[in-house]
């Protein structure tokens, strides 16, 4: 568990982790928009991603190994969605004499597998360069004109955070709670899979118990300091554009243009025509 790093903070010094968090969090729905226009089989717009992601990960000087880690949450889902697309796509031609699995299907499975993972890859990099107060502050700009229909902006990016800042936390009652399970003489590993999903039983009852456990002293403990959520509030910190941003934007849309402009260009134009 504590290999998972989805929603890890890693702190750094890096002009990447200097970025105003909402450009940041503007950038990175803009890098999964551009993940998802690129069309089927178009594998070129999805190497200029990558090359891109490899690049802010070298800038923002995250060890390639945290990033790789942050794919372990979601593994399951994305070998589920790979076999889904191998045994069900039916279309194109069998790999062999009266087959079942074809070359459509095989290449379907890998564009679902490099959409996901860049899409993780993504989210993994905004929350490895910006703290969950950051976060939170960035998430809270930006959704400040929703002030006007009384939305509660404030409270609404206190919760992301407050989540965000759990996940590692959790992740760690969770694996001290498997361990003490263990050694209480539980078994996590044999048996299929029913018999596995319910030995997990006696984690998830224990997990829930010590997250409203933390969630009560969490609560007490604002209260306690008199939070009053957006009522008042001020900032230690006043968020402002400044020209790393500005050329990040400029870098992100050139991104986009790159992967519309290499949708027209198709190394596997049989396979295309018959999808």
């Amino acid at each position: 568990m504590k290999d998972v790093a989805f929603g890890q903070y890693f702190p750094s010094n890096s002009v990447i982790h200097k970025m105003n968090p909402a450009i940041k969090l503007l950038l990175a729905i803009a890098f999964i928009v551009a993940v998802f226009l690129v069309r089927a089989f178009h594998f070129l717009g999805f190497g200029v991603c990558f090359a891109f992601l490899i690049s802010v990960t070298i800038i923002a000087k995250i060890p390639f190994s945290k990033m790789l880690k942050s794919i372990k949450a979601i593994l399951f889902f994305i070998i589920f969605s790979a076999v889904i697309q191998i045994f069900f796509n039916k279309k194109g031609t069998p790999l062999w004499e009266n087959g079942f699995i074809t070359d459509v299907a095989l290449l379907n499975a890998g564009y679902i597998i490099v959409r996901i993972t860049l899409v993780v890859l993504g989210a993994s990099l905004l929350t490895f360069t910006t703290s969950p107060v950051e976060l939170a502050d960035g998430i809270e700009v930006l959704l400040t004109p929703l002030k006007l229909v009384k939305f509660p902006v404030h409270e609404f990016a206190l919760i992301m955070s407050i989540a965000l800042r759990f996940i590692p936390t959790l992740l760690d009652e969770t694996d001290r709670i498997i361990k003490a399970q263990k050694a209480r003489g539980a078994d996590f590993e044999s048996g299929n899979v029913f018999k596995r999903i319910k030995a997990l039983v006696p984690v998830l009852i224990p997990l829930l118990i010590s997250s409203f456990r933390r969630a009560d002293e969490l609560a007490d403990a604002m209260d306690a300091r008199c939070y009053a959520g957006s009522k008042n509030r001020t900032r230690y910190k006043k968020l402002e554009v400044a020209f790393k941003d500005v050329f990040a934007i400029i870098v992100m849309a050139g991104l986009i243009t790159a992967v519309v402009f290499l949708n027209k260009f198709n190394l596997i134009p049989y396979l295309a025509a018959v999808v």
